[in-house]
Formats: structure tokens, C-alpha cells, sequence
């Protein structure tokens, strides 16, 4: 099943602020996942392996590289066996490269926010607004996207148009 996210990806100057504004909203908090993301050669889009003590999933999106909210269509599979398939797409596709990183997961209503740490490029909060499990329309996320931009007070220049795969390749 396919499904709509409006995201932003940033860096933010006060991470502590972030995470005090989603404590006083009354944010459900998950946990703190390490997640290990492999992402594989594929022709089309952006196929990855999440492995983490929260989330395990196979993750097929497309997105446009923009900076400020971008719409990304994906399909979520849960895995029970990581290892498994990890070593079948490895070995059918090759490994673009891995990405690790710790994260915290928030939650208020559909829209999701990480706060993330990642080795080599530093702290960053991401907002995911998602039609998944909810009727909402694209224009729907786009301004739950946008309130939570204004909210958390996430500056214009600190959007990233690129994914922390993309960001990790350059280094």
C-alpha cells in the first residue's frame, strides 16, 4: 500500500527547545531507536533496509531533492527477518551505502518528528506529516507541515533538500 508524507529534514540551532515544545504538547514519545538504514542500488527512487531496536522495515520512496517541505510517496513493509533480506538485496542489488544514526521519535496525531543525531554530519530534527491511517489530502500535510515549521521555529537557510544517504556520499 502507498502512502503520502510531507516532510522537511533541518538542521536546528536548539535541539533542546525542539524537544521541550514536543514535551509540553504532549507529544507520545517511542523511544530512542539506533537505526541502521542500507540503502541499495535500485533504478528508480530510494530503496532502504531500517534496522533498529524501534523500527524494522523495508522502505521504497520517491522524493524530490528540494529544500522546505517536499511530498514523498512511499510503501512500508515490516521485517521479521533483517539479516535475511539484507544479505538477498545485497546480494541481487549491491549496497549504495549505510547510514546509522540515533534517533528520537515523537508522535502528535499523524504528524512524526525525529530528533537525530548522526555520526559525521551532526543534529537535526526532521517533521513528517503522513497520510497514513488518516484521510488526509496533500494540502492537509503540507500545512500541518508548515505549522509545525512555524511552531518549532525551524529557519529557512537550515532546510536540507537532501537525504542524510545523499549528505554521507559527498563526505
Amino acid at each position: 500500500m502507498s502512502f503520502l508524507n510531507v516532510e522537511i529534514k533541518a538542521r536546528h540551532r536548539d535541539i533542546d527547545r525542539v524537544r521541550s515544545y514536543l514535551v509540553q504538547h504532549n507529544a507520545n514519545f517511542r523511544g530512542t531507536d539506533l537505526q541502521v538504514d542500507t540503502y541499495f542500488n535500485v533504478a528508480n527512487g530510494r530503496l532502504k533496509l531500517r534496522e533498529g531496536n524501534i523500527e524494522n522495515n523495508l522502505i521504497y520512496y520517491k522524493r524530490d531533492n528540494q529544500a522546505g517541505p517536499k511530498s514523498s510517496h512511499f510503501h512500508l513493509m515490516k521485517v521479521s527477518d533483517a539479516a535475511g533480506l539484507k544479505e538477498i538485496l545485497s546480494q541481487s542489488n549491491g549496497i549504495k551505502i549505510i547510514v546509522e544514526k540515533k534517533r528520537e521519535i515523537y508522535f502528535i496525531d499523524n504528524v512524526k518528528f525525529h530528533i537525530d543525531e548522526v555520526p559525521g554530519l551532526g543534529n537535526f530534527i526532521e517533521i513528517e506529516a503522513s497520510n497514513k491511517g488518516y484521510d488526509l489530502t496533500q494540502e492537509e500535510l503540507q500545512a500541518q507541515c508548515n505549522f509545525y515549521i512555524k511552531e518549532l521555529q525551524v529557519e529557512d537557510v537550515l532546510l536540507l533538500s537532501e537525504s542524510y544517504s545523499d549528505l554521507l556520499m559527498r563526505l
